[in-house]
């Protein structure tokens, strides 16, 4: 949309009833030239979804899909590169040539046609990119001060630099106007502006800093020529700082004057609000994108605060998991637009939902971090980050079937869920007294008690559906064929992987320990030998009740298969709590010693052995699968219980959807049923089969 076509109106949804019409949420609010339909945003991140840069079908159908979902804008390109050396290796749209324009023409075409906005973030990374990927160019800075968290020197800008790199700012913005987007945002914070703002990374004596004036001359001529490159009435904005919250950094007051000398230039159009830094892994944990162990929606007040003093519109997205909270901070006048952004990973619908009056069945947002694992995803939405493999919108099947589901964990759950929206009959049999399986277990330990939200979602999901759910039902061969079904589906997860472990009968579990089962001592060693969340949970679990805890890891540091966020908590807590950490050992043997166990180990890399003596010694490696049911099964089933891996992968469409003969049975397995994974796996794997079925 260029600049003279600015003047728009987006489509607003139609409200039902008079209460959702006068929601605070459902209002419109004009941004420059743009009315947006209602007060719902999702902010600029870096989903990982690009090919080679550019913004291709999957990285079009994620956003879109959010569009489709009924917010007013999706923000997109996280860190999108205006200039060759501000690349950190791969997963960044790359704005720094034309090329990229006809993708961004289809992508807008996409989000305008559903009555959202789109708008891309604009930056140069500064000393946060890297030279030893991407274009393999030195990273250039306002100084020359290493970042801790990208690890890299930079090269001290000098005036060409500053030339060169304030004219890709400009041609990026100019090329985004170019591809029909509504507007752009640049970056303050850990990126390059920033580093000019901060007297921590800005140590020129130049004419680019010392004074507030000085340091903030380097921004005010970006946005100056963003300004000229795509006119007046395209919407420019920054995504910024409020407060550094560092020793020597820019605090609330210093930020607030550069964002009233922003103001004053009069190029930008709105403050895309965030707190902190994002130069360490755990300034980005608990900082600029909370995490798990992050109270909800932290930074609001300061950011009320700041929207009172300033005069522009006001963006803010960090923790804000829930309608509530963000119905909230437009009621309560702290934020014009509220960001939803990991919200809508989890669903993409919330708006919708909201309009429909179905606001109980949002999905909820549990705080897992595993969005910030490897690419965009959420730890129980299978669908986002992977639209062009599977849909959000589960369509019917042809014909209906009698589904048999065994095992209510988030694998069952889901399976059931799935299978009773295509309209199949399902049962779904449950050993335990409760739905849930290990995510129970999980919950249990305070820092993950948000995982629930897995579970009591599916529940009512359950329910709505009319799924026929039987509890305390530990099903046999007989049991599950007495039910005559069409498929049987087996998720009956697994038990803790105690095989082969000298001495194992000394030793006791990770689940005995977080569900009560077996009481804690005084004195306890954690082995962990999975890398995963579970035995540090349970290490910070004990701790905090006063027990002496020492965490031997087969790893060279705490929970390595855990996002980032995560791992760089969980050693902080552990580090605080005193736990003693004893890495790159594996557990050999376990032996009784009087009151004590004396646990035997061998170093990974040097293969020299150790004892560690404790009064209790607990175990987590994964687990094994419980196979009974399915052993029972498969000689009479009609495909011998082999899924097709073509049909769970894409490759291969299943050839249409007639149920097996008459008498016979398809079987199937997921989850920890087949090997021991985590919660997403489990629920991706239901979700692909059930789809299809």
């Amino acid at each position: 949309m260029n600049g003279s076509e600015q003047n728009v109106t987006l489509a607003a949804p139609q409200s039902k009833g008079m209460e959702t019409s006068l929601d605070p949420l459902l209002q419109p609010f004009r941004l420059k030239g743009l009315v947006l339909r209602n007060r719902v945003v999702s902010t600029s991140h870096a989903s990982m979804l690009d090919d080679g840069g550019l913004p291709l079908e999957r990285y079009q159908r994620y956003h879109e899909e959010k569009a489709r979902g009924g917010l007013a804008m999706t923000m997109m390109g996280g860190s999108a590169m205006t200039s060759p050396d501000s690349s950190w290796g791969g997963g960044q749209l790359d704005l720094s040539s034309d090329r990229i324009v006809p993708h961004l023409q289809s992508l807008s075409q996409r989000i305008h046609r559903h009555g959202a906005a789109v708008m891309c973030q604009v930056s140069h990374l500064g000393r946060r990119a890297t030279a030893y990927a991407g274009n393999w160019l030195p990273p250039v800075a306002a100084s020359r001060v290493r970042e801790t968290r990208n690890r890299n020197f930079p090269k001290e800008m000098d005036a060409s630099d500053i030339g060169r790199i304030v004219g890709d700012y400009a041609s990026a913005a100019r090329r985004c106007r170019d591809g029909g987007l509504d507007g752009v945002e640049t970056v303050t914070g850990g990126h390059l502006i920033g580093q000019f703002l901060s007297p921590r990374t800005n140590r020129r004596t130049d004419g680019f800093g010392g004074s507030l004036e000085n340091r903030a001359r380097f921004g005010l001529m970006i946005h100056e020529a963003i300004r000229r490159a795509v006119g007046d009435d395209f919407a420019v904005g920054i995504r910024f700082v409020i407060d550094e919250a560092v020793e020597n950094g820019s605090d609330f007051e210093e930020c607030l004057a550069f964002a009233r000398l922003f103001e004053r230039e009069g190029h930008i159009d709105f403050f895309n609000c965030i707190f902190g830094r994002m130069d360490t892994d755990l300034a980005l944990a608990e900082q600029n994108m909370p995490g798990m162990f992050s109270r909800s929606a932290p930074f609001l007040p300061l950011v009320g605060q700041f929207k009172r003093e300033t005069r522009l519109p006001v963006i803010h997205a960090a923790a804000i998991r829930d309608v509530a909270t963000a119905r909230h901070a437009i009621r309560e006048k702290l934020v014009d637009l509220v960001g939803m952004t990991r919200a809508h990973i989890a669903d993409p619908h919330i708006v919708n939902k909201v309009i429909r009056g179905e606001e109980e069945r949002i999905r909820p947002c549990v705080g897992a971090s595993y969005c910030l694992y490897k690419k965009v995803q959420c730890v129980h939405n299978p669908a986002s980050g992977h639209e062009t493999i599977v849909s959000h919108i589960i369509d019917r099947a042809e014909t209906p079937r009698r589904v048999v589901v065994v095992g209510g964990g988030p694998g069952g759950m889901e399976a059931a869920r799935v299978a009773a929206e295509r309209g199949h009959d399902v049962i779904l049999l449950e050993a335990g007294a409760r739905l849930g399986g290990q995510v129970l277990i999980a919950a249990s330990a305070s820092d993950r008690k948000d995982l629930i939200g897995i579970v009591d979602w599916r529940v009512n999901e359950l329910t709505r559906l009319g799924v026929d759910v039987r509890l305390n039902a530990y099903a046999d061969a007989e049991i599950v064929l007495a039910d005559r079904p069409d498929t049987v589906i087996v998720a009956t997860g697994g038990i803790p992987d105690m095989e082969r472990l000298d001495g194992a009968e000394h030793c006791d579990s990770v689940w005995d320990m977080l569900t009560g089962a077996v009481p804690a001592k005084d004195d306890i060693l954690i082995y962990d030998e999975t890398g995963r969340q579970a035995a540090v949970s349970c290490a910070l679990h004990f701790a905090r009740l006063g027990r002496a805890v020492t965490l031997a890891i087969a790893d060279d540091t705490l929970a390595v298969e855990t996002p980032y966020p995560d791992r760089v908590s969980f050693r902080k807590r552990a580090a605080e709590l005193g736990i003693r950490v004893v890495s790159d050992v594996r557990l050999i043997k376990a032996v009784r010693q009087g009151n004590g166990i004396i646990a035997r180990f061998r170093h990974e890399l040097t293969g020299t052995e150790m004892e560690l003596s404790a009064a209790q010694v607990i175990v987590e490696r994964g687990t094994v699968p419980i196979e009974d049911v399915y052993q029972e099964l498969r000689a009479r089933s009609s495909n011998n219980g082999v899924t097709d891996i073509a049909l769970m992968t894409g490759a291969g469409a299943k050839e249409g959807n007639k149920a097996p003969a008459a008498g016979s049975f398809e079987l199937h397995r997921i989850g920890d049923a087949v090997a021991s994974r985590d919660i997403y796996s489990s629920i991706y794997e239901a979700y692909r089969l059930c789809s299809q079925l």
